[in-house]
């Protein structure tokens, strides 16, 4: 296959809205997109898949309690690195090169995690394995803003997240009845069966970005840039309002195993079933989000959505201190809350990337990087503040969504006008 995208496919519009209905393509082909999804969905895969497992886990590695977590910190504290590495390399050498470099590192640290005897050991080969795997979303999303700009990346992001989060609604299934029936390191194994397919799946579709629409900027300049990017205002809004939202998302993905199956009894296998609910939600939403962001605007929708995502942050945090409601309380809470990724997410990355073009791929990476830093952060809080309760996840996610709802009011107050124009033009 041609190491190029054809010319119809390259010539993407400039960062203004004006410009989206010329030039862009009408739809990529579908096994494109397949493989985009997989490899924005690869990195959640590695963390889902094990989250039945993590008890089995701490007592096979002697853990002390709230230990587990740290591999899942460690895990976000490697994603958020390799984001800020991929990204400005993407720009300069193009995105499948550096993909490949990334998965392939991703299917070594994955086997390193299966042969782990000590939560030490597994902990530094989850950072490894995260930086092999943030190659995934930083690129797959550059690779959309080859293509497409603004509301339509915003369009064409929902509709990846959407076929995306078949996985993560599988993995937990999958995983709860691997440690059943087998062991928690075969859990890793199949991991990094699905890292190599996707090395594969990489040699059926094209370089979006050729040659000429490269940064020539060195890279040494081209980190640099990271400090230009921090100072607008409208892109740390967008990072922001997402980050918290993702501060929220885990410390639920940290929390619940413990809640779910140790607080509230639930039996490991069917706690895949309950995170698979709250993925069905997610996806569901970002098909709505893909139906009406040309009509309303990614704005305009990213504003509502954070008012929904603090009302339910905090009901989390009145079941999780109040037990108001039991598990089935806390678990409508939860679907509340985690169901806003597929208004806040596409809709968030896709305005932040809408004025930088040429440095989609740093813009990506810094806003992934944010994400992911924020994760990790709220991952650990939750080892950290561990009282054998609900309660420190529930605080926690509640914070999550009243900031992101506060940073939209403070950092990006006139996106809601401006997007009433952009979206009459979409």
């Amino acid at each position: 296959m041609s190491s190029s995208i054809p010319s119809s496919l390259t010539d993407t519009p400039g960062p203004t809205e004006r410009r989206e209905a010329a030039g862009q393509p009408d739809c990529v082909p579908l096994h494109m997109l397949v493989v985009l999804s997989a490899l924005m969905g690869l990195g959640n895969i590695a963390t889902d898949m094990y989250l039945p497992a993590l008890p089995a886990m701490a007592q096979a590695l002697k853990a002390a309690p709230g230990q587990m977590e740290f591999t899942i910190s460690g895990y976000l504290i490697g994603f958020g690195l390799g984001q800020l590495l991929w990204g400005p390399l993407g720009d300069r050498l193009g995105r499948k090169g550096p993909v490949a470099a990334g998965l392939a590192l991703f299917v070594v640290a994955t086997i390193g995690c299966a042969l782990s005897t000590s939560v030490a050991t597994l902990t530094l080969w989850r950072v490894a394995q995260a930086l092999g795997a943030s190659v995934g979303p930083v690129l797959s999303r550059a690779m959309v803003r080859d293509l497409y700009a603004r509301d339509r990346a915003a369009q064409m992001l929902s509709t990846l997240i959407t076929i995306m989060a078949v996985a993560p609604l599988a993995a937990p299934i999958l995983g709860g009845q691997i440690v059943a029936l087998w062991s928690w390191q075969g859990i890793f194994w199949l991991i990094a069966v699905c890292g190599s397919a996707g090395l594969l799946a990489l040699q059926t579709i094209p370089e979006t970005l050729p040659p000429s629409r490269r940064d020539p900027t060195p890279l040494r300049e081209a980190f640099a840039s990271y400090a230009s990017l921090l100072r607008e205002k409208r892109l740390v809004g967008y990072a922001l309002t997402g980050g918290f939202y993702y501060a929220g998302i885990f410390a639920y993905i940290a929390g619940t195993p413990f809640a779910y199956i140790e607080y509230y009894g639930v039996d490991p296998r069917l706690y895949g079933l309950l995170f698979g609910l709250a993925v069905a939600v997610i996806m569901g939403a970002n098909v709505l989000n893909a139906r009406f962001v040309r009509r309303f605007g990614a704005d305009r929708i990213l504003r509502a959505a954070t008012v929904v995502l603090a009302i339910g942050g905090i009901l989390v945090m009145v079941t999780t201190r109040t037990g108001w409601g039991g598990l089935p309380g806390l678990v409508a809470a939860l679907l509340l809350y985690s169901s806003m990724s597929g208004f806040i997410v596409a809709n968030s990355v896709a305005g932040a990337l809408a004025a930088f073009p040429r440095q989609a791929g740093a813009a990506s990476a810094l806003v992934g990087s944010t994400h992911y830093v924020m994760g990790m952060l709220s991952a650990g809080m939750v080892g950290a503040f561990a009282d054998g309760t609900p309660w420190p996840m529930g605080w926690i996610i509640g914070a999550g969504g009243i900031l992101s709802f506060t940073v939209t009011r403070l950092l990006l107050p006139g996106i809601s006008a401006a997007n009433a124009s952009t979206g009459e033009m979409s």
